[in-house]
């Protein structure tokens, strides 16, 4: 009787757990589907032509797929630093009086609507972005990268909003990993005549899986980022490696332009980006997970704390 019901817990587990499957599968046919009109007619040129005219029927995602990936990219830039800070700080360092309120804090700011990001972006970011834009030596305005005029809205300011968007998911999640690191790394790196600053090493190395895996989980956060992004990006469907150019990115255009598509193939091209968002999103989790996978393999074949000490000495 006992094997009959642990053999029915595991089936129904099984179960649910194969509904996740369902689903992604699911919404990868229909996604499919739904563009196949663009896809014929397209093909791969979709991904890498740059031009998108809804009046001549022209369509291609490259603007959307360079927006998207460089505004992520530079937001994981300048959040990585400051998320992982922030965890060690409330792990390691802080007050025990202070911890609370810093955690609360933390996961405050991850709970904000996109929107209410988007609109302290408008008056508050984009003023301020203009003013750095417009302070920038002039030996930097001749580079592809701080040319053209300081709009505001741009790169950069989708950068820094994605950025102030990503630092609570991966703080918060890089905390719980290096809270998770047994008290006996922390005291055998002591016992080796580290200081703190290298007990802490010690502590990071030994949680880099996890904490890998927190940047990750904010990276494909800022990926699928659309409404707080859209308000400050400025929607110019082109590939620039300016910062202060005004771009575009995928999961914007479609929020901007899907309910102007009447006609069919406008309708699929629009659709074909969220597939292309989609396969994107799945290619970069595969890329953290495999990622993932070798550190911890790598991690069972040394000794993490002495490792880390010896590093560090």
């Amino acid at each position: 009787m006992a094997r009959r019901e642990d053999l029915g817990f595991r089936l129904a587990t099984g179960a649910f757990a194969l509904v996740l499957i369902l689903i992604v599968c699911a919404i990868g046919f229909e996604l499919t589907r739904q563009s196949m009109l663009s896809i014929r007619k397209f093909g791969l040129n979709f991904w890498r032509t740059e031009t998108w005219d809804p009046v001549s029927g022209e369509f291609g995602a490259l603007p959307f797929i360079w927006g998207t990936l460089y505004s992520s990219i530079l937001a994981l830039l300048i959040a990585t630093p400051i998320a992982i800070g922030i965890a060690v700080f409330i792990s390691e360092l802080c007050p025990a009086f202070l911890r609370q309120p810093l955690v609360f804090l933390t996961e405050l700011l991850a709970a904000i609507p996109s929107i209410v990001y988007g609109l302290w972006g408008i008056f508050v970011l984009v003023p301020f972005v203009r003013r750095l834009e417009a302070s920038t030596p002039d030996v930097l305005r001749h580079t592809p990268m701080f040319s053209g005029p300081p709009l505001g809205v741009g790169m950069l300011a989708a950068a820094i909003i994605l950025a102030i968007m990503v630092i609570p998911f991966t703080s918060s999640v890089a905390r719980e990993v290096l809270r998770s690191v047994p008290a006996a790394q922390r005291e055998g790196a002591y016992a080796l005549g580290a200081t703190r600053f290298e007990a802490i090493r010690a502590a990071l190395f030994y949680a880099r899986t996890g904490v890998i895996g927190s940047i990750m989980l904010g990276f494909g956060r800022a990926l699928g980022e659309t409404m707080a992004v859209t308000m400050v990006i400025g929607n110019n469907p082109r590939v620039a490696a300016s910062l202060f150019a005004p771009q575009y990115t995928m999961s914007a255009v479609i929020a901007n332009e899907f309910t102007e598509a009447a006609d069919p193939l406008y309708l699929n091209a629009l659709i074909e980006i969220g597939l292309v968002l989609f396969i994107i999103t799945l290619i970069v989790n595969a890329l953290s997970r495999l990622l993932i996978w070798s550190m911890a393999r790598s991690a069972t074949r040394t000794v993490p704390v002495a490792a880390a000490v010896e590093t560090a000495a």
